[in-house]
C-alpha cells in the first residue's frame, strides 16, 4: 500500500465525517472509527499495519503541546492534587484492576499486567472531543488528567515489557525508581527548553519564523527527553504549560494568530486522523488474532472494559470522600461538587490511539527468541476496548453532563469583566500623555475615550448602535471585495496586486466578525 494512498484515504474520511456529523449530530470519533473500519475491510488496505512510532513520535508530541498550549494553569495549580491522583494513582489502579480481569479470564500474569498498562491512560484526543461542555475547572482536571496520565502508562509499559521481554520478576522498588527518575526527567527537560526558547522568540524578525518554531517546539522537548529516556510526554506538557506563561510577553499578536490558526487546524486533522487510523487497524487486529478464539477474545475485552469502567467509577465514589475527610479546611469544602456532578469526571475515561499504539510497541519475542504469548490477544482486547468507551461514553457524556447540573461558570465572566475594566481604566490614564507625543487631534482623542467607554460601561442603546455599524462596515467589505476582483479580472490589476490588498480586508473582516472574549480552541 503507497503512502500517497493512505494519505488520500484519511484527508477524504477526515473532510466527510466531519461534514457528516454536523449533518447528523452522530459523534465525529465514533464516525471516523466506523468509516476507517469499513476502509479497513477493503484489499488494499487489508495489510495495513498502524506504525506505535508514528503515533509515539509524530502525533502524540503536537497534540500534546496544543492540548497544554490551551490549558489554564493557574487552574491546574488549583486542583493539583485531583490532577495528580488521577494521573498516577487512578492509573495504577486501573493496571491492577485490569490485570487481575485478563489473570482470571487464564491471560499469563506478566502479559495481563502489560494489557493493564496499555489500558490505563485515557487519551487526551477523545476527552477534548466529546468533554467540551464542561465546567472550567472540571474540564481543566479532566484535559490535564489525560495529558499526564499517559507519562505514567508509558513508565508502567515499558517496565512490564522489560519483565515479558527479559523473563524477570516484577519489583515494585524498581518501577518506583523509574517513575521518579522519568517524572523528574521530564519536568527538567520541558521547563529548559522552553526558557531556553524565550530568548529565541524574542529575537525572530519574521511571524513565519515564530509558526516554525511553534511547530518545531514539542519535538524539541520530546526528543531529548526520549533520548535519555525519561518522560518525553511529560517535557512535552510542561514545555507547553511554561510557553503558555510566558508567551504572551514574547510572541506578538501576528505570530500568535498565525501560530494558532495553525495549531487549530493542525489539532484537528491530527485528532481525526488517529481514530480514522484506529479504525483501520481494526480488522488487521481480529485477522491477527491466532492465540485465542475470537469468542474468548471478546469476552475478555468486554470483562476488561467493565474494569476499565469500574475501577474510575469507583474511584471517583471513593478517593475523593477519603480526601474531603482528611481536608476540611475552608478553601477546599468551597470546591466541593456533588454526587451527580462526580459522574461526568467518571464517564469521561475514554480510550484511544496511545493505547492502540502502546500495545503494539509490545514485542513479538522474548530477549531469548521464545515467542511473547497472546501479543495479538493485547492488541485485539485494546482495540475493541477503544471502541467500546468510543460508542458507548463518548455519545452519552453530553446527557450525563446535563443531569450532573453543574452550576454556571460565573467566575469566567465576572474575571473577563474584571480584564475589561482594568485595561480600559489604563487605556484612558494612558490616552492624554500618548495622543499629545503622536500628535493625535484633539477630536479624534475624544472619539477614542468615548469608544473605550463604550466598551468598558455601554450605555442603553450602544450595543444595538455598535451592531448596525458593524454590519454596515461588513457590507462596505464586500462592495471593496467585489470591486477589487472585478479589477483582476479585467486585467487591470495584478494577482499579486489582489492578495497584498486583500490581506488588509481579511484582517478588517477577521477584527468585525470575531466573537468578544477569548477563544480556547
Amino acid at each position: 500500500m503507497e503512502s500517497l494512498e493512505l494519505i488520500v484515504v484519511v484527508a477524504v474520511g477526515v473532510l466527510a465525517m466531519g461534514w457528516l456529523s454536523r449533518r447528523t449530530g452522530v459523534s465525529e470519533p465514533l464516525l471516523l472509527l466506523g468509516a476507517g473500519c469499513l476502509v479497513g475491510l477493503t484489499p488494499p488496505f487489508a495489510s495495513f499495519a498502524l506504525s506505535p512510532d508514528i503515533v509515539l513520535f509524530l502525533f502524540l508530541p503536537a497534540l500534546l503541546y496544543w492540548e497544554a498550549l490551551t490549558s489554564s494553569v493557574r487552574e491546574i495549580r488549583t486542583n493539583f492534587r485531583s490532577i495528580a491522583l488521577q494521573s498516577t494513582g487512578l492509573v495504577l489502579a486501573t493496571a491492577v484492576a485490569v490485570a487481575a480481569v485478563a489473570h482470571a479470564l487464564g491471560y499469563g500474569r506478566p502479559i495481563a499486567f502489560v494489557l493493564g498498562a496499555v489500558l490505563a491512560p485515557t487519551d487526551a484526543a477523545a476527552v477534548a472531543a466529546v468533554a467540551k461542555a464542561m465546567p472550567r475547572r472540571i474540564l481543566t482536571v479532566l484535559r490535564t488528567e489525560s495529558l499526564l496520565n499517559d507519562g505514567t502508562a508509558l513508565v508502567l509499559l515499558a517496565v512490564t515489557i522489560e519483565v515479558v521481554t527479559e523473563e524477570r520478576p516484577f519489583s515494585w522498588s524498581g518501577t518506583a525508581i523509574a517513575f521518579v527518575e522519568s517524572y523528574a526527567g521530564g519536568i527538567l527537560i520541558g521547563a529548559a527548553v522552553a526558557l531556553l526558547l524565550i530568548p529565541v522568540r524574542r529575537r525572530l524578525p519574521e511571524p513565519l519564523l515564530h509558526s516554525v518554531l511553534s511547530v518545531a517546539t514539542p519535538f524539541l522537548a520530546y526528543l531529548p527527553a526520549e533520548l535519555l529516556h525519561v518522560s518525553g510526554v511529560l517535557a512535552v506538557v510542561i514545555c507547553g504549560l511554561v510557553t503558555t506563561r510566558f508567551g504572551p510577553r514574547v510572541i506578538g499578536s501576528d505570530a500568535r494568530v498565525q501560530a494558532t490558526a495553525f495549531w487549530e487546524v493542525a489539532g484537528y486533522l491530527l485528532n481525526s486522523a488517529l481514530f480514522l487510523l484506529v479504525g483501520l487497524q481494526l480488522p488487521a487486529a481480529v485477522r491477527a488474532l491466532t492465540s485465542v478464539t475470537l469468542v474468548q477474545a471478546t469476552i475478555a475485552a468486554v470483562a476488561v472494559s467493565v474494569a476499565v469502567f469500574g475501577t474510575r467509577l469507583a474511584w471517583f465514589y471513593s478517593i475523593p470522600y477519603l480526601v474531603r475527610a482528611l481536608d476540611r479546611r475552608p478553601q477546599q469544602r468551597e470546591r466541593r461538587i456533588t454526587a451527580p456532578q462526580r459522574l461526568p469526571l467518571a464517564w469521561a475515561g475514554l480510550r484511544g490511539a496511545i493505547s492502540l499504539a502502546a500495545a503494539l510497541t509490545v514485542p513479538a519475542a522474548t530477549a531469548e527468541g521464545h515467542p511473547v504469548g497472546q501479543r495479538d490477544a493485547v492488541v485485539f482486547i485494546t482495540a475493541v476496548v477503544i471502541v467500546l468507551t468510543l460508542a458507548l461514553l463518548g455519545p452519552t457524556l453530553p446527557a450525563v453532563v446535563r443531569r450532573a447540573r453543574f452550576p454556571q461558570d460565573e467566575d469566567k465572566s465576572a474575571e473577563l469583566a474584571l480584564a475589561r475594566r482594568h485595561m480600559s481604566g489604563a487605556a484612558l490614564r494612558a490616552l492624554p500623555e500618548l495622543a499629545q507625543r503622536l500628535g493625535v487631534p484633539e477630536a479624534d482623542t475624544l472619539r477614542m475615550v468615548q469608544d473605550i467607554e463604550d466598551r468598558t460601561a455601554p450605555a442603553p442603546g450602544t450595543a444595538r448602535r455598535r451592531e448596525r455599524l458593524r454590519r454596515l462596515e461588513l457590507a462596505l467589505l464586500q462592495v471593496e471585495r467585489r470591486t477589487l476582483t472585478d479589477l483582476r479580472d479585467a486585467g487591470r490589476i495584478d494577482d499579486i496586486v489582489l492578495r497584498a490588498v486583500q490581506e488588509v480586508l481579511d484582517a478588517e473582516e477577521l477584527r468585525l466578525t470575531r466573537k468578544p472574549g477569548p477563544r480556547r480552541r
